[in-house]
């Protein structure tokens, strides 16, 4: 799977979240610290799900 596909997955998984707490009258300063949480798990798990096999350990 790719790199790009899971970034994408995550934007919209994490657009629906922003819009819930919106809607949940969150403020506005914990909608962005949420949304950089999930977008630094979204990058690491991206990487970790696509990057690939070193060949030199067998």
């Amino acid at each position: 799977m790719s790199y790009g596909l899971y970034v994408v997955g995550f934007l919209i998984i994490i657009g629906g979240l922003i819009y819930g707490a919106v809607l949940l009258h969150v403020p506005p300063q914990w909608i962005a610290v949420g949304s950089l949480v999930l977008l630094g798990i979204a990058v690491v798990k991206g990487v970790k799900a696509t990057r690939q096999k070193d060949p030199s350990k067998n």
